[in-house]
């Protein structure tokens, strides 16, 4: 369909010569004089863009700027001035400009931004029904976990969502750090915008830096056409910056540039954009460590990390093992269409003696093959895949001799049970979660021991 301008501005000349640019591009215009009767337009029909002049009597520009975001928040609206400056520009974006045009107009300037408005336009419909289906899967109330770790976390999102603070999220492979960007995205006052995501580390270098900052025509070979970046995509949302740890130094610095200033360039462009986007990063490495081996930057490091969340592994919260086991069987029973009894206690102890080294997206996967392979309505420990099977230690050899003089029984009970953790604790090399494994006891309960008796084992 033929997208529909409408143009705004008192000055006539100016404004019948942006109508005959935008008829010979191939768009359907209207023209107004001042911003009330812009809104009446607007009021009465759809607007793909709205070129409004930002002084003009009665109701200026950025006046008409916020009324339209309040009746038609998808149109794309591009301010144009004679009065050009950071801070009108910097108002204007803030109130859902989506760029600025100086006056006297360039029209190849002006056709570049318009398309690049309505390719967002586009984004923006494509992914409405996509946007309101993650908003109600990443809600808060979606993460699952009931731990004092978990705890913790859901305090610290609590207080951070509704912020503009970049937020640094640390935690090992599988923990679920998206999940809490978004649920720290879908709680916020940014809600209603786009949470933009981009995996630093799956995204070759040499394309990293177009793919975040977007490039024009002739910037490099193969750039045909421009293309905005992630930056742009997020303007008024969050742009969530994955494995943040794998990014290369160069592009560090220019990332740190964008956090400071709110403003880039596209690749091969020499103009500035304004943006305002909130950074959410995460990375499974210890950024700490990188920092100090000069491998990471300092500066931006600590601009990451204004509020950090750390994920716990599953390993340390073994408690909430049972209740993601049941939520992820409930869900894949649903989606699978098969009717499986919730998990036995025994089948729940032997997941929670398992050191989970893919956490819980290692669960997540195993709960859906179970669901998938198994033959019966219940599941059973014969569906377990072997490395789930248990081992059981041998450290008794001999009779046991009952003197005749008798014998302490709580103190030789207390010593065989010291003698079975030290025996667990050497066999695991210390590993406290592979040693409750093979007592076949809770994680919790083995530390419990171990500090009350005041054990020390060498392995």
């Amino acid at each position: 369909m033929m997208a529909r301008v409408l143009i705004a501005d008192d000055d006539q000349p100016c404004r019948e010569s942006l109508a005959r640019f935008m008829e010979t591009e191939g768009y359907g215009v209207a023209s107004v004089t001042d911003g009330h009767e812009a809104l009446e337009a607007i009021r009465g029909e759809s607007f793909d863009v709205v070129l409004t002049d930002l002084r003009m009597p009665q109701l200026d520009g950025l006046r008409l700027l916020r009324e339209i975001k309040a009746i038609s928040p998808r149109t794309v609206c591009i301010v144009l001035t004679g009065f050009a400056s950071t801070g009108t520009a910097v108002e204007a974006m803030k109130l859902g400009a989506f760029d600025y045009v100086a006056k006297p107009v360039e029209f190849d300037e002006l056709r570049l931004i318009v398309r690049r408005g309505l390719e967002y336009q586009t984004l923006q419909s494509e992914n409405f029904n996509l946007k309101r289906e993650l908003k109600r899967k990443y809600s808060f109330e979606n993460i699952v976990g009931d731990s004092r770790p978990m705890q913790d976390v859901y305090r610290l999102i609590e207080k951070v969502a509704d912020s503009d603070s970049t937020v640094l999220i640390q935690g090992e492979s599988g923990t679920g750090k998206e999940l809490v960007a978004r649920a720290i995205h879908y709680n916020s006052k940014r809600k209603e915008r786009f949470l933009v995501p981009v995996n630093c580390g799956a995204i070759p270098e040499t394309l990293l830096e177009s793919e975040l900052f977007g490039h024009v025509k002739g910037a490099f070979t193969g750039a045909s056409t421009n293309r905005i970046g992630r930056f742009e995509a997020a303007n008024g949302g969050t742009l969530f910056l994955d494995e943040i740890g794998d990014m290369s130094p160069a592009l560090q610095v220019k990332v740190l540039r964008v956090i400071q200033e709110q403003e880039f360039e596209p690749v091969g462009s020499v103009k500035t954009r304004k943006i305002d986007v909130r950074i959410i990063a995460a990375t499974n490495q210890n950024l700490d460590q990188r920092v100090a081996e000069r491998r990471f930057r300092e500066d931006l490091y600590y601009r990451l990390s204004v509020i950090p969340i750390n994920i716990p592994p599953l390993r340390d919260r073994t408690e909430d093992i049972a209740l993601l086991a049941n939520y992820f069987l409930r869900n894949f029973s649903r989606q699978k269409g098969r009717a499986i009894k919730p998990l036995s206690q025994e089948i729940l102890d032997i997941l929670s003696s398992y050191e989970w080294p893919g956490n819980v997206r290692e669960l997540e996967n195993l709960i859906e093959r179970l669901v998938i392979l198994t033959d019966n309505s219940e599941i059973t420990p014969d569906d377990l895949p072997e490395k789930f099977a248990r081992t059981p230690i041998k450290i008794m050899t001999g009779p046991i001799d009952v003197p005749e003089q008798g014998i302490d029984f709580n103190q030789m009970v207390d010593d065989f049970e010291n003698r079975l953790i030290q025996a667990a604790m050497r066999k695991a090399r210390g590993n406290k979660n592979t040693a409750a494994k093979y007592l076949n006891l809770k994680r919790t309960t083995l530390v419990e021991k171990i500090k009350k008796k005041n054990l020390a084992v060498d392995f």
